[in-house]
């Protein structure tokens, strides 16, 4: 005889404790490997390190005056591979490992690893923020827009580096390596990220990458966080930051739920 047990009520706001006893699982995992995070530390502090001292005399006339425009594009920067380098690649290891046949089994919701995922990247962004404005501050940045300013700096950088992983969870999802959501991570961002305005303005480009860099969502980011750190009239970048984001979110969240979804 077998005996079946009448499924649990539904408790509000469950789906939110659940993500968060997961979101604390990836970041025990973190602690164990913490090579995504270093990586997405290294990887813009070592492009920020190149542009600074090789090109901070003749594009800003010194290094000192420099690193005040260099340093919030390494901040978006930063954000940007911290997502590409944990949310993805983890999606895709759970998925190759065969854990998600375990969450499958829990009674929780189909999109609870994907939500707990992305809320211990929270963490994860915060950490690679704290350790890149340590390195930013050594190589002389200084933040001239007051602590709100830079505070919202930080989270505007956050919340495009968590909207953009959306992207990043989705080729977890299709490809269940991470390895190969890596490498086409890499292969996709590191051309966008660098043709923007992250070492130079804009209007500085040939005429040909101006137009590209001018709509490229990673430079509206980068412009806006440089406007708030430095304490500069930020224009419409960080409007056009936020909907950019939006975008993000209403486009690859339905299509990661769905191709994860379907993976169960």
């Amino acid at each position: 005889m077998i005996t079946t047990w009448p499924d649990a009520p539904p408790r509000p706001l469950g789906w939110l404790r659940h993500s968060a006893v997961l979101a604390r699982r990836s970041l025990i995992k973190t602690g164990r490997n913490p090579g995504a995070v270093i990586n997405a530390v290294v990887t813009p502090a070592l492009f920020g390190a190149v542009f600074l001292y090789l090109f901070g005399g003749s594009v800003a006339g010194s290094t000192a005056a420099y690193v005040q425009y260099l340093f919030p594009g390494v901040l978006v920067m930063g954000a940007a591979t911290a997502g590409l380098l944990s949310t993805g690649t983890n999606i895709g290891l759970d998925l190759k490992n065969g854990i998600t046949d375990r969450f499958r089994s829990l009674p929780i919701a189909r999109v609870v690893p994907l939500f707990g995922s992305l809320l211990a990247d929270l963490v994860r962004y915060l950490a690679a923020a704290a350790i890149l404005f340590g390195l930013g501050s050594l190589a002389g940045f200084r933040i001239a827009g007051g602590v709100p300013a830079a505070v919202a700096a930080v989270g505007l950088a956050i919340l495009f580096g968590s909207c953009l992983s959306w992207i990043t969870v989705f080729l977890g999802v299709l490809i269940k390596d991470p390895n190969g959501v890596t490498a086409i991570g890499f292969i996709t961002f590191l051309p966008l990220q660098l043709g923007t305005s992250l070492a130079a303005p804009v209007d500085s480009l040939p005429g040909w990458l101006q137009a590209r860099a001018g709509v490229n969502p990673f430079s509206q980011a980068m412009d806006a966080c440089r406007a708030l750190l430095n304490g500069t009239p930020p224009g419409t970048s960080v409007v056009t930051t936020l909907i950019w984001c939006a975008i993000l979110v209403a486009v690859f969240c339905p299509l990661a739920v769905r191709a994860y979804a379907r993976q169960q």
